[in-house]
């Protein structure tokens, strides 16, 4: 039975790829838009046995071309670019195509896995999968927010088939130098580091001290293996917060990232602190312009995903940048 992963090309979806070929799954159809050309990279050392643009992928699938033949939906592709503001776009790309490939699942009864995102809360402070805690802030997160709530209408009713929901937090890893902007904060860091010997961060403001602007990051590494824990256990539905289940300041992944260049370079590791009188961490004074947009704290609470039965333990800040930056530097 054949695997079909959308976004394949993407950040969350070639490291979904490549973790089921690991398994020795190579019968997969990738399904991406390849506007952006340079994401074929991400796909060049993984074995699939098809590629389809989104919209070609869509109409063979409504004209029944692979009836009886998929086992699952891995639907990773998506306008993640919160700064996008076109609404027709992103509610036709993000949700009427989620939607679309939800009812063909549940008419077919094939496992549904789909990327949420954790902009669904907002500017909200409690971290949890219920109604009274979201309030998204831009159309990405409403497009979001949207298609969980139909999914959460659609389990009342009863479902034919398994219809997950992952409310992706800062996510970094390999993988996502396509992003450009959009990319983690670790990537940004990196390359900083590489090209000019320092990083920059925010300085202080509205009570968080220089650097102390704290998020829950969370490695494509633990993202890849909740995914596959779902795909092996189709008796569990439902919207679940996808974090490390702990926040961590921008300082943490700053002296994560120069400790890590520094290893490859010989040099001993430093403290922040060091790193601050050294000059190689510089925090600059905070943007006006984000001021009262910014959200300065996000923690998940993966409480109901443990009771889902994923048990294993999240890699933190620092371990899972520096082998970020193992990858960094050897690809």
């Amino acid at each position: 039975m054949t695997i079909v992963v959308t976004g394949a090309a993407g950040f969350i979806g070639s490291n979904l790829v490549k973790g089921l070929n690991q398994r020795g799954i190579t019968d997969i159809i990738a399904v991406d838009n390849l506007s952006n050309a340079d994401k074929f990279h991400n796909l060049v050392d993984c074995e699939i046995s098809h590629y389809l643009d989104k919209h070609e992928f869509l109409h063979l699938l409504l004209d029944g071309e692979y009836e009886g033949e998929l086992a699952a939906i891995l639907h990773q592709g998506a306008c993640s670019d919160t700064m996008n503001h076109d609404g027709k776009y992103m509610m036709d790309n993000n949700y009427q195509y989620t939607l679309a490939l939800f009812d063909y699942c549940q008419h077919e009864e094939i496992q549904f896995l789909y990327a949420s995102s954790a902009a669904t809360y907002g500017k909200g402070t409690v971290f949890k999968e219920e109604r009274q805690h979201e309030g998204p802030l831009n159309v990405y997160g409403y497009s979001k927010f949207l298609f969980d709530q139909v999914l959460r209408q659609r389990i009342k009713e009863g479902l034919a088939s398994q219809a997950v929901g992952f409310r992706y937090f800062n996510v970094y890893g390999p993988r996502e130098q396509h992003k450009g902007r959009m990319a983690s904060v670790a990537f940004h860091h990196f390359n900083q580091y590489r090209e000019h010997g320092k990083v920059k961060l925010f300085g202080g403001w509205d009570g968080w001290g220089d650097g102390m602007q704290s998020r829950d990051f969370v490695s494509v590494e633990d993202v890849v293996k909740v995914n596959l824990h779902f795909l092996d256990n189709p008796g569990k539905s439902g919207i679940y917060n996808l974090g490390s289940g702990r926040s961590q300041p921008f300082n943490d992944v700053a002296e994560a990232t120069v400790n890590a260049c520094r290893r490859h370079e010989g040099k001993p590791a430093l403290t922040l602190d060091e790193m601050v009188q050294q000059g190689i961490v510089e925090y600059i004074a905070f943007p006006d312009a984000l001021k009262g947009k910014y959200q300065s704290f996000t923690q998940a609470d993966i409480a109901k995903l443990r009771e889902a039965g994923y048990a294993a333990p999240m890699l933190s800040v620092g371990e899972g940048v520096d082998r970020y930056v193992d990858w960094l530097i050897h690809r």
